[in-house]
C-alpha cells in the first residue's frame, strides 16, 4: 500500500482546489468529511470518485472493519497525518474524506410534491446545512435555493447536513422570482415568511404550497413577497422580533409534518 506524503502529489493539490466553489462549479464533484458521512454516501450509493485515509490518524481507529472493508471498494488513496491535515478545514479531523459527484437530478422540479422549500438568500452556511438536515427529516425530497444562497456544496454546509445532502434534490435558480412564477402554473401557492402580515403560520394548509424562507438580515425580498399568494408569521410571546431562520424554516416544516399526522 503506497502512502501520499507529498503535497505535490497532483491528486492532493485537486482536493486542496474543491475548496473554491469555482472548481465545485466546473467539476461537479465536492468533499465530503467524517467517518458518518462517508459511510452514507457509500450507503445512499452517491457516486464516490475517491476516498482519502489518514493512514497515521489516532481518530482513523474508530473506523469500523465493515467500513474498511466497503471503502477498499472504491478508488482509495492513503495520505500521512500531516498532509491530511493540509487538506482538511476541520480542527480535529476523523482521518477521512471522499470526492464524490453532484446528483445528475439537479435542477429538475418535481412538480408533485406537495410542498417545496424555498430558500431567499440565506447566506449562513450553517442556517444552510440545518435548513437541509431538518428539511430531510421531514421526507421533503427537494429544496430551491436563489443563486445568492450560501454554496450547498461549501464543506461547512455539507457536514452541517449530516448526510441528508445526498437525499435531497438541491435547486439552484438564475432567478427565484421565474421559478416561483413557474410553480404557480402547476398549482403551487406561495407563501412567504414576513413580519407585514397579521396571519400566522398556524392559519393555512400546507399542500401544494412552496414555503419561502428569507435571509437572515433582510427577509424575504420584495419581488417574492409581491407574487405570494401568503404572507404568514411566526407567534412570539416575548419581545424577540425575529427567529434565526434555519429554526423558522424549522417550525413552517413540522407544520406541514403535525398535519400530515393529523390527517393518519
Amino acid at each position: 500500500m503506497q502512502i501520499i506524503s507529498s503535497k505535490d502529489n497532483e491528486q492532493i493539490k485537486y482536493i486542496k482546489k474543491l475548496k473554491d466553489k469555482k472548481l465545485r462549479d466546473e467539476t461537479n464533484e465536492y468533499i465530503v468529511e467524517g467517518i458518518k458521512l462517508v459511510k452514507e454516501a457509500i450507503e445512499e450509493g452517491v457516486n464516490i470518485k475517491t476516498i482519502v485515509v489518514c493512514e497515521d490518524c489516532e481518530n482513523t481507529e474508530g473506523l469500523e472493519q465493515a467500513l474498511l472493508y466497503e471503502i477498499a471498494k472504491y478508488n482509495c488513496i492513503y495520505v500521512t497525518k500531516n498532509l491530511f491535515f493540509s487538506i482538511t478545514d476541520v480542527v480535529n479531523p476523523q482521518g477521512i474524506l471522499a470526492i464524490v459527484k453532484k446528483e445528475d437530478s439537479i435542477e429538475k422540479i418535481n412538480y408533485k410534491e406537495e410542498i417545496i422549500l424555498a430558500l431567499d438568500g440565506i447566506q449562513d452556511p450553517g442556517n444552510l446545512g440545518t435548513i437541509l438536515r431538518t428539511a430531510d427529516s421531514a421526507n421533503l425530497k427537494q429544496i430551491i435555493l436563489s443563486k445568492d444562497c450560501a454554496d450547498p456544496y461549501n464543506p461547512k454546509v455539507v457536514r452541517s447536513t449530516m448526510g441528508a445532502i445526498f437525499r435531497m434534490n438541491i435547486i439552484i435558480t438564475d432567478s427565484l422570482v421565474k421559478t416561483l412564477q413557474l410553480l404557480k402554473k402547476h398549482k403551487f401557492e406561495i407563501v412567504s415568511t414576513s413580519l407585514d402580515t397579521n396571519k400566522s403560520v398556524y392559519d393555512i394548509k400546507y399542500n401544494k404550497k412552496v414555503v419561502v424562507i428569507g435571509n437572515e438580515a433582510k427577509g424575504v425580498t420584495k419581488e417574492v413577497q409581491e407574487i405570494s399568494d401568503e404572507k404568514v408569521k411566526i407567534p412570539m410571546l416575548g419581545k424577540t422580533e425575529s427567529l434565526n431562520a434555519s429554526v423558522a424554516a424549522g417550525i413552517m416544516i413540522y407544520e406541514y409534518v403535525r398535519e400530515k399526522i393529523k390527517l393518519k
